[in-house]
């Protein structure tokens, strides 16, 4: 009897046995948040699926089937390196993070913020379209893919120039990420939402597709109106003042006046 107490002592976890877990389970958190809604999510899934199918042919003591994927396991270790080294590469970035430097990031941030309130202005009072797309948690790489690097310090300089009518490059979204600009021309989805508002043109339904797939901040500036709009997580908030701008680009959710359009809510201010 003490023997067969003695081997289920390992079902009486101790406090170190919970914290082990705790960091395992906040370390995969992290890395699926990194991970998700890009293409590394459905090679992740992929993977799942062949590791469910090696439990399989163990079970089922399927030597063929076992032996090949044991093959392919051996250098499974390398092949994620190689192919997860982007999204890795944030990750451990952000676990990295000090107290000191995301104090150093907020105020980077706030200078990020004060160039695109800038730009979005000068842009507003020229009639001059543009897209402007903040990264935020998920990774825009799949699209920064569609345009042309850019990887130029923000500035509202910058901006203004990239969106300069004629421009090579001004009818894409500019993609922005921390204080750098990334990509400019890039194409962005069109939202799958029914939208009934006919005044909104393929810059305010990219702005809400975007915002539908991803948590990134869409900045739109309407050459017909001169408008400022703002996309978040598929809601735009219409004719935007600086200061409101502002406010949601650090970190305020658009309002949440006036009616839903499709799953997308449009809002004009009060």
């Amino acid at each position: 009897m003490t023997r067969i107490l003695e081997q289920l002592q390992f079902l009486r976890p101790e406090w170190t046995d919970l914290a082990e877990i705790l960091i395992v389970a906040f370390l995969l958190y992290r890395v699926l948040l990194v991970l998700q809604r890009t293409r590394a999510m459905q090679i992740m899934m992929g993977l799942v699926l062949l590791a469910f199918l090696y439990g399989t042919s163990r079970l089922l003591d399927l030597i063929l089937i076992r032996t090949l994927l044991e093959a392919a396991f051996q250098y499974g270790a390398i092949a994620t390196l190689v192919v997860f080294q982007p999204e890795l590469r944030a990750a451990l970035a952000r676990l990295g993070q000090t107290r000191m430097i995301r104090a150093f990031q907020r105020l980077e941030g706030s200078r990020v913020t004060d160039e695109i309130v800038e730009a979005a202005e000068r842009l507003s009072r020229a009639r001059h379209g543009a897209i402007i797309a903040i990264e935020q948690e998920v990774g825009l790489g799949e699209y920064a893919d569609t345009g042309s690097a850019i990887d130029a310090r923000l500035s509202a300089e910058m901006l203004t120039t990239i969106f300069t009518p004629y421009s090579p490059l001004h009818d894409g979204a500019v993609l922005v990420s921390g204080d750098q600009i990334r990509t400019a021309g890039a194409i962005l989805p069109l939202t799958q939402s029914t939208v009934k508002d006919r005044s909104l043109g393929t810059r305010h339904r990219a702005a809400l597709g975007l915002s539908e797939e991803t948590d990134a901040i869409v900045v739109v500036v309407s050459e017909e109106t001169a408008q400022i709009s703002v996309a978040v997580g598929g809601r735009m908030e219409r004719d935007v003042g600086p200061e409101r701008l502002r406010t949601i680009l650090n970190g305020a959710a658009p309002s949440t006046d006036g009616g839903l359009v499709g799953a997308a809510a449009v809002m004009s201010p009060s």
